[in-house]
Formats: structure tokens, C-alpha cells, sequence
């Protein structure tokens, strides 16, 4: 099992089903979840939440923003699930510290990597909001980056589905699942994993990424033991 990871979270796992943007029971499951982990495997982790329960660029045309301020806006909503996931996650015995990429006087410190590192290797979890702290680049984009800063062993992205496939599996029954898939594969095909420029990234600094169904949180602790229950991109 590695042991640092950098696990990608969609916001869109904390909305409720009425429709509403929070479900706070579920994130009280993935913060029992993120503790168990910790103790488990023995390290520390870093998470990257998303927004998509609060605010997401493709629903937001109508609103007559231009796409920076969009993007704003959305990493602003990532504050939201970071600070809720913070305390979550101290509410159930976990020392968890929530960081943004940019200032939030009184609520979230900056991200500091020196911080954040220590946090990880003193088997804490460090959650880091706000993406990069700049327009047209996606959480996803965030994730790589900061595993790669925080010199982590895998990157571990959180979908609905249990990993790659070469089609929309919810749209096409007979979609094949990939157990494991090249970078190159993942570019040339277009496969819906991660943006193209967040697997650049990965693939040009050799950062593993792991994806696998997150509709139950017990299904981390699982497929870090057998990666073969989502699909292993490298």
C-alpha cells in the first residue's frame, strides 16, 4: 500500500439528494473514513476538495460572468467543503488542518508547502481549498500539482464510477473498464479521468493515479489494498 496520498474529492459527494448543497452526514462518513485511513495505513494524507455541490462553471452561463470570474467564484465555494471537512474530521478524533490558496482572513490560513509537508509526514491531513488560486485551472489540475509539491506517492481520485472506462459506462452497458491504463493511452483517447493538462502533468513527473468509486467511503481503505477495484493510471 502506498503510503502518502493525495486523495481528489468532487464536491458533488456532499450534496444532498433533495437537491440542496449540503449533506452533512456525509461528511461526517468521510471524515470517519479519512481518520480510519490515517491510523490504518500508518501516514498522513492530503485532500483536494472540489465544489461542484455549491458552484460549477458549466451551470453558471446564464449568469452573466465572464470565465475568470467564474472560476473565482468557484474556488471560494471550495472554502466551504474544506472548513466543513476540517471540522468533520477533528469532530471524529482526526488531526485535520484546512489551508486555501489564498487569503481568507479569520477562517483558513494560506497554503504554506513547508506547513502542509510536515502536516502530511506527522501522519495529520492537510485540506487544501481554492484549486490554485487562479482562473482556468480545475482542481484536478490542483491535485497533481500539490502531490507533486508535497512529494506524495499517489495521486487518488474519488468518482461514481469504479474506475476507467472506454466509454460512458452509465450510457453504453457493454463499456470495457481498464485495470490499468498508460498516461499516453489516457491522452490520445481522451479518456474521462482527469483534465488533459492535469495528466500531462502527471505523466511527465511519473505520478501514479488511482481511480475508483467513492459512493461509499469504505471503498478507499479497499482499493488501496487492491488497486485492481478501480483502475491504476501510470
Amino acid at each position: 500500500m502506498s503510503k502518502k496520498i493525495l486523495l481528489k474529492v468532487s464536491g458533488e459527494m456532499f450534496s444532498n439528494s433533495d437537491g440542496s448543497s449540503f449533506d452533512f452526514a456525509k461528511y461526517s462518513a468521510v471524515a470517519k473514513n479519512l481518520v480510519e485511513f490515517v491510523e490504518v495505513n500508518n501516514a498522513g494524507l492530503a485532500l483536494v476538495v472540489g465544489a461542484g455541490n455549491i458552484w460549477r462553471y458549466r451551470d453558471t452561463t446564464g449568469a452573466g460572468l465572464g470565465r475568470v470570474e467564474a472560476d473565482q467564484l468557484g474556488m471560494v465555494a471550495t472554502v466551504f467543503n474544506a472548513k466543513l471537512l476540517e471540522g468533520a474530521i477533528n469532530n471524529a478524533g482526526g488531526r485535520a488542518m484546512a489551508m486555501t490558496a489564498f487569503d481568507v482572513p479569520g477562517l483558513l490560513p494560506s497554503y504554506d508547502f513547508t506547513v502542509a509537508k510536515s502536516i502530511v509526514e506527522d501522519g495529520g491531513i492537510v485540506i487544501l481549498a481554492g484549486g490554485t488560486g487562479n482562473p482556468f485551472f480545475t482542481t484536478d489540475s490542483c491535485a497533481v500539482l500539490r502531490a507533486l509539491e508535497l512529494d506524495l506517492d499517489m495521486l487518488v481520485k474519488a468518482t461514481k464510477v469504479d474506475g476507467v472506462y472506454d466509454a460512458d459506462p452509465v450510457k453504453n452497458p457493454k463499456a470495457k473498464k481498464y485495470e490499468t491504463v498508460s498516461y499516453d493511452e489516457v491522452l490520445e483517447k481522451s479518456l474521462q479521468v482527469m483534465d488533459l493538462p492535469a495528466i500531462s502533468l502527471a505523466r511527465d513527473n511519473n505520478l501514479p493515479i488511482l481511480v475508483f468509486d467513492y459512493s461509499d467511503p469504505e471503498n478507499l481503505l479497499k482499493v488501496m489494498k487492491n488497486f485492481k477495484l478501480g483502475t491504476l493510471v501510470s
